[in-house]
């Protein structure tokens, strides 16, 4: 099978799939474990005959298409390999995307060219209540269809270790875990160096969470929080600590589509709060601009098809920047309750890059709301191609973003989940299984 130059769409996912199966029918088997609210079947590919599972999620996020060719490269390793299957006791399961219906909304970028603009202008992310990695109810009340197939995945296999495949559209990779895997800092650094990738030591999604070695991150116990916290924290019950009780060791793996070096920049900062100030004052002015873009959109959206799944994460976003300035801000942040942890050069970076993504995932889905509407009576779009423009350019230039072909990204993240599987497997010892989940019934093929 030749190796994927670009991001695998749904369709493809599932036919390279059902290749390798027919390829490999002793050692490689598909089923169907669930259906998307839009009635795309949702398919694992596993790998192997072990007692020992381990499971693997891609596409949790619609817009972090990674995965998906990661997962296709694991197959193809587990197959060559025996050592990681026979010689591991493992049953390697694949799941091809967790989030389809997400994923094929961002189609539209999916084949290239890989530029800023035409990833922006094409991105989708649903709304937090709608990713289903995320359990604001708990497990018992989660009501996506897509989350429920998880979640009895998770309980059917009890997997030693789980990998959740994320993709950072900007900056450099890291990884979460919700158990320490000692050496796994050091495998992460050499993999990185390797295949040039920046380690991004300062990550705004762990901001508060205590680092377990550079790039490596512990995930907290999950806590009861409001919608802006869960948004920016992961505070909230997830499908990453559902198979705790099992003794599984999940980890996130983010690798990054542009890279910036300045992410794995370890040094004390210049100037710490007059970067956090420009960073707070910048994310306050764009917020602006687009709440007002929107509230000259939002009335001319009551005729655009399945609006309201852009506006959600359009509202999402708007909700959380405010409150993101203040906590950024050092004359309103470093408050005795909830104070700025120590800030290196990285965290800096990290926290001007999310304050942009921000405003620019806000301008792209209202770009697309409005070229959804067929016109543009508010003659919002010429703005927000100006802004659009201009943010993208801020990117290229202040930050030196650089692309990362696609081949290596998805190389660097199935190194990592090989090093994460082989520490677990020493570290951790699952409850013994007799059965092989991957034999259940179902249609074999999509």
């Amino acid at each position: 099978m030749p190796p994927l130059l670009r991001y695998p769409t749904v369709d493809e996912l599932g036919a390279r799939a059902a290749a390798l199966v027919a390829r490999h029918p002793r050692d490689a088997r598909l089923r169907r474990v669930g259906t998307s609210r839009a009635g795309t079947p949702m398919w694992l590919l596993s790998v192997g005959h072990g007692s020992r599972q381990a499971l693997v999620v891609a596409g949790p996020h619609a817009n972090e298409p990674v995965g998906g060719a990661t997962v296709l490269r694991l197959a193809e390793r587990a197959l060559a390999d025996p050592r990681l299957t026979q010689g591991a006791d493992a049953t390697w399961n694949l799941l091809l995307c967790l989030d389809p219906d997400g994923s094929r909304r961002n189609e539209g970028w999916l084949p290239g060219p890989y530029t800023l603009g035409e990833y922006v202008r094409n991105f989708f992310r649903p709304g937090f209540l709608e990713q289903p990695e995320w359990l604001p109810d708990g497990a018992a009340g989660a009501a996506l269809p897509e989350t429920r197939a998880l979640l009895d995945l998770q309980d059917e296999l009890r997997p030693f270790l789980q990998c959740s495949l994320h993709g950072v559209d900007i900056g450099g990779g890291f990884v979460e875990l919700t158990h320490d895997l000692p050496g796994l800092a050091q495998r992460l650094a050499r993999i990185a160096a390797r295949l040039g990738i920046p380690r991004e030591l300062g990550a705004y999604d762990a901001l508060y969470w205590p680092g377990l070695g550079p790039a490596v991150y512990r995930i907290p116990p999950p806590r009861r929080a409001d919608l802006a916290a869960a948004i920016t924290e992961a505070a909230v019950e997830s499908t990453w600590f559902h198979p705790y009780r099992h003794g599984t060791v999940t980890a996130v793996v983010e690798a990054p589509m542009w890279g910036v070096t300045a992410v794995a920049d370890g040094s004390p900062p210049a100037d710490r709060d007059a970067v956090l100030r420009a960073v707070s004052r910048t994310l306050r002015h764009d917020t602006g601009l687009l709440r007002q873009l929107l509230s000259r959109i939002r009335p001319h959206l009551a005729t655009v098809p399945d609006a309201a799944r852009l506006l959600a994460p359009v509202d999402d976003y708007l909700l959380v920047c405010p409150g993101l300035a203040d906590a950024w801000d050092p004359d309103t942040a470093d408050s005795p309750a909830h104070p700025l942890p120590p800030l290196s050069t990285a965290h800096l970076v990290a926290l001007r890059i999310s304050g942009r993504r921000l405003a620019l995932r806000t301008a792209g889905l209202l770009h697309q709301l409005v070229r959804a509407a067929g016109r543009d009576p508010a003659g919002a779009l010429p703005e927000l191609d100006r802004l659009i423009d201009a943010w993208c350019a801020d990117y290229r230039d202040g930050c030196r973003t650089r692309w990362i072909p696609v081949a290596r990204q998805a190389e660097y993240q199935a190194r990592v989940v090989l090093a994460a599987f082989e520490l677990a497997g020493r570290h951790v010892r699952p409850p013994a299984r007799s059965s092989d989940p991957g034999r259940g019934s179902g249609a074999p093929v999509p």
